[in-house]
């Protein structure tokens, strides 16, 4: 097997290999790559419909990972909505993840809270994130979820929630304390400090709005 044919068949590998990804922006990544490797392989054999192809490939994956990297910390392409703790249609998401919410979050008990807020985020018409606490008597919002679906994964809809105060204010809370041991935590972005194991974030004066 020559060279050529080493990069062909890594090329092929690759395009298949992305499509076996749940997360869109790690599928559009590596299509891409992909693409590109087969661009030089058929451009040295000469294959000019297959060049065209996949020339045309890569730019609608660089079209939508643009579009995707532009539009992950909009306000205008993700919706809060706040519901009941025992909303059918939020036990319906939590039943529908349990298996990836446990495995990312053994300790989560989706039986509703008295007193516990709930969020769903949305990304047009799909529900991508899942963001539930409750307050203590002490005036900490203590996160029981931060949750993302495997698509949305490699973005962060749950900050959506933390940039409005009043979500956390209007309960009596003026710190919110995130869930221990989270994987690839966002919320030092989100003006979250460390503490210990814990991200902590202190909340503007009730009526202030947080705009990160």
């Amino acid at each position: 097997m020559t060279w050529l044919n080493v990069i062909g068949w890594l090329g092929s590998a690759l395009l298949v290999w992305s499509l076996l990804q749940s997360r869109l922006l790690r599928l559009r990544a590596l299509n891409l790559v992909g693409c590109l490797v087969l661009i030089g392989f058929n451009a040295a054999l000469g294959v000019w419909p297959m060049v065209g192809l996949n020339v045309v490939l890569a730019v609608i994956n660089v079209w939508y990972l643009v579009t995707m990297l532009t539009r992950r910390h909009d306000e205008r392409a993700y919706r809060v909505v706040e519901v009941r703790g025992d909303d059918e249609i939020l036990q319906h998401v939590l039943q529908l993840h349990r298996d990836d919410i446990a495995r990312l979050d053994p300790g989560f008990r989706a039986e509703a809270v008295p007193g516990r807020a709930a969020f769903l985020i949305l990304n047009g018409d799909e529900i991508v994130g899942v963001v539930l606490f409750h307050a203590d008597e002490d005036g900490v919002a203590r996160v029981d979820l931060d949750y993302v679906t495997q698509r949305y994964r490699d973005f962060t809809p749950g900050e959506f929630v933390y940039r409005h105060s009043q979500f956390f204010t209007d309960r009596g809370c003026r710190v919110v304390v995130a869930p221990p041991g989270m994987p690839s935590p966002y919320y030092d972005r989100l003006g979250f400090r460390r503490d210990g194991d814990r991200y902590v974030l202190n909340l503007p004066e009730p009526g202030t709005a947080r705009r990160d």
